[in-house]
């Protein structure tokens, strides 16, 4: 139920109709108390993970970005730090992308996973004076076409939103983007570069992870 709504874009009521059809009669109001109870739990796992795996990752390069969220019709800023294989690293929601946004986006990013080899990023100014404070700029990289990596990731969320009809509040936001980025991680297999049998064993042995997850 929680990988079906955060992964897909489906609505509450959505998932509530797919579960009846096989035969599960809950209400859409379980699905939303269930997914925000346990969704940060596998989200949270699968960050540890990840985090243990790629913290002495010496050739680790990042891509940050932000874009941005409508919320009750005013516009704030999602960050996201993107890793060279095209997995998020963090998400981070503020009112503005100053100065005081990005140094607070990329002091928790560092701090979980430690001092990449290469930070790319855009233009905003932001960043350089973010990168400056925390004695890094000159791991800063900056390029019209190389940052493409972070941007294709907006993708997914994007789509996911349309089918939430939007947010509300940042909190719910920072949560749901959280764990939208852990889950789409999980089984994000890189389909286009696989043959099908290859994909398949990926497929399987990502869906029997989540359910060591949920056990």
């Amino acid at each position: 139920m929680v990988m079906m709504y955060v992964r897909f874009p489906l609505s509450l009521r959505n998932v509530e109709d797919l579960l009846a059809e096989r035969g599960i009669d809950i209400c859409h109001e379980t699905v939303r108390h269930w997914w925000n109870r346990f969704g940060p739990m596998f989200a949270a796992d699968i960050k540890r993970q990840r985090i243990s795996r790629m913290r002495g990752f010496r050739q680790w390069r990042w891509h940050l970005d932000e874009m941005y969220v409508k919320l009750n019709g005013e516009m704030v800023y999602l960050w996201r730090a993107v890793d060279q294989e095209g997995e998020i690293l963090e998400s981070f929601v503020s009112k503005t992308r100053d100065k005081k946004a990005a140094l607070a986006f990329m002091k928790k990013a560092l701090k979980r996973y430690g001092s990449p080899e290469a930070i790319t990023t855009d233009g905003l100014r932001s960043y350089k004076a973010a990168m400056s404070e925390l004695g890094n700029q000159e791991k800063q990289e900056i390029g019209r076409w190389a940052n493409y990596r972070v941007e294709n990731s907006h993708l997914p969320f994007r789509r996911r939103e349309r089918a939430m009809l939007r947010f509300r509040r940042m909190k719910s936001l920072q949560k749901f983007a959280t764990v939208h980025a852990n889950v789409h991680n999980h089984f994000n297999l890189d389909r286009h570069l696989t043959d099908r049998q290859t994909y398949k064993a990926n497929r399987s042995a990502a869906l029997a992870k989540w359910q060591n997850l949920m056990a």
